[in-house]
């Protein structure tokens, strides 16, 4: 019993290991397909999408699926991605400029971009496994991505540590990059959003049904216990 145990999640280890890197020269493929700067964003999104399906237990021929999804997201996916590249370029642009002039003014002008660029980093690693999961109109999927970044600390440190560690071994090592790197990162962030989302959602649900619940409670007794249920209701944490 122990050896089956033991093969079947050694096969399921290795059926992830081969899909991520499946995934990883699919996202190549369709990001040199839109020219790299019009084709990363389709492809992340198509990459997200079936990694949600994947931690669902939902199969799918990954190659049908991706083109699918990649030709079917292309252009909100671009909506999405395209400004997001521009200020990343635009910090980047501002960092080399003043990082490399030693007045206080410069220094502090970088210091201000550094942080700026890991906040925006922490957002953009919700972006996608939130524009896989949920429908919002364009315009709100960074600014929401930005508040959950903000309200859930731990998973955005979580995240940014899984981009860090990817960035490293990716330098250390660069034959990873062509198998391994970009896949990896979006099957670990996406399946760990997926989570932390599942977990929030879970949170407000409960929290709904604990506030909807109040009025009959409250009817039911005296004005005492009514305003301690009141203040318990408050004290619940949002997710």
């Amino acid at each position: 019993m122990l050896a089956g145990s033991f093969s079947a999640r050694a096969y399921s280890f290795f059926d992830t290991l081969l899909w991520i890197a499946c995934l990883n020269l699919l996202w190549i493929l369709f990001t040199v397909l839109g020219v790299g700067v019009l084709g990363a964003g389709p492809a992340t999104a198509a990459a997200q999408i079936l990694v949600r399906r994947r931690s669902r237990g939902e199969a799918a021929p990954l190659f049908k699926a991706f083109a699918r999804e990649y030709f079917a997201n292309f252009v909100r996916a671009n909506a999405l991605a395209l400004p997001v590249m521009a200020v990343a370029v635009a910090l980047a642009m501002n960092w080399n400029y003043s990082s490399g002039d030693g007045a206080l003014l410069s220094q502090l002008i970088a210091a201000g971009t550094f942080v700026a660029a890991i906040f925006l980093a922490g957002a953009v690693c919700y972006l996608f496994p939130m524009y896989a999961r949920y429908e919002l109109p364009l315009g709100q999927y960074l600014m929401t991505c930005s508040r959950f970044a903000v309200r859930h600390l731990a998973g955005t440190v979580i995240l940014l540590f899984i981009t860090a560690a990817v960035v490293y071994a990716s330098r250390a090592l660069p034959g990873l990059i062509p198998f391994f790197s970009v896949g990896a990162w979006l099957y670990m962030t996406g399946w760990l959003c997926d989570r932390f989302f599942t977990a929030n959602d879970e949170s407000l649900a409960a929290l709904a049904a604990l506030e909807d619940s109040a009025p009959e409670s409250a009817a039911r007794v005296d004005g005492g216990s009514a305003a301690v249920a009141h203040s318990s209701r408050h004290g619940v944490p949002v997710g």
